[in-house]
């Protein structure tokens, strides 16, 4: 499928019309954990991991073989009102980075034995400065969702989004402060490390672009056109991609999440086949899960982005399978139940 959807409407079709999990194969992936050879519930969340992620792979014994990670890049003019501790050469700098192995996210991914892809959208076209104006047109923020969809390959069995784009935590606040209300202030942290009269300045675009998008207020789609970016289109165009391909999702941190959000404010089912990998240590991220009613598995007081927190989450969720499906139960293993 090349030409998914062409407008905003006709990705709300998709959203509501998607398919669940497989039941089945939950109940008995719930059955056979009840018979491994440890007291229940033993091996606390790694079951649940471990259920979920058979569910949505239809596989009662499920393995994790062929991972994948992207890493989607983009540029935003709200930068111009001083919201990051860098200047947005560094986003194309990253991307350069990414492609020569040098990053984080390059020795996660190595470790995870996951596949990795870069991919950077028109770094050399900033979105629209949002405190004045919507940051992406319609078509523009179709393109992103499309360009995310399209990067997903559809034989992988485990998808980790993740971004790269300076001044991309404002927007995360902005998209939050839109969808779930508050102050500017409840959502807005330190992002790369702004503090003081950084931290308020950006805080302050917070609230002047949600005003200044009145629109976006309550409404998924809008909030993302309206306050996000490219990158974060992106996210959410292969998380909804991964959800139609039947692929589990491991969410990464706040800017992820918001691209998710944005999902969910249209459809309520639409991350059931997500978890929260972590909690970062930007300040709202705790809370934008709650609102969408995801525990997160892991709090490592990360806060890099790049899909760094889910690439760690993997080797979670290999254990969960491992136990889960390797493990013998108290009949084949000759072992009293009682």
């Amino acid at each position: 499928m090349t030409e998914p959807f062409q407008t905003l409407n006709e990705v709300a079709g998709i959203l509501r019309d998607l398919p669940g999990p497989h039941e089945d194969a939950r109940a008995n992936a719930a059955s056979r954990n009840a018979s491994l050879t440890k007291p229940p519930g033993a091996l606390g969340r790694l079951e649940e991991l471990a259920i979920w992620y058979c569910a949505w792979r239809g596989d009662p014994r499920a393995t994790l073989r062929t991972p994948q990670i992207i890493v989607f890049a983009g540029n935003h003019g709200v930068t111009a009102q001083g919201v990051s501790a860098f200047p947005a050469d560094v986003t194309g700098q990253m991307v350069a980075n990414f492609e020569a192995g040098g990053a984080a996210i390059n020795q996660l991914a190595q470790v995870a034995d996951a596949t990795l892809d870069i991919c950077p959208i028109f770094l050399d076209q900033p979105t629209v400065d949002f405190t004045q104006g919507p940051a992406m047109s319609e078509a523009e923020v179709v393109a992103a969702l499309r360009t995310g969809w399209q990067t997903v390959d559809p034989s992988a069995d485990l998808l980790v989004v993740g971004e790269m784009g300076i001044g991309n935590t404002t927007c995360a606040a902005a998209m939050a402060l839109a969808l779930y209300g508050g102050t500017a202030a409840d959502w807005t942290g330190a992002g790369t490390g702004v503090t003081g009269v950084a931290l308020q300045a950006k805080t302050d675009a917070v609230a002047r672009g949600v005003a200044t998008n009145p629109q976006a207020v309550g409404d998924g789609f809008e909030a993302l056109r309206c306050l996000g970016g490219r990158e974060i289109a992106a996210m959410a165009g292969a998380i909804l991609r991964a959800r139609v391909a039947g692929i589990p999702v491991l969410l990464d941190g706040y800017i992820c999440t918001a691209a998710a959000a944005c999902l969910h404010a249209v459809s309520n089912d639409a991350l059931d086949h997500c978890v929260a990998a972590h909690v970062s240590d930007e300040a709202a991220h705790g809370a934008l899960l709650e609102r969408l009613g995801k525990a997160p598995f892991l709090a490592l007081q990360m806060r890099l982005g790049e899909a760094s927190g889910g690439a760690v989450c993997i080797a979670l969720l290999r254990a969960a399978l491992a136990c889960h499906s390797g493990m013998a139960s108290f009949e084949e293993a000759g072992v009293s139940s009682h």
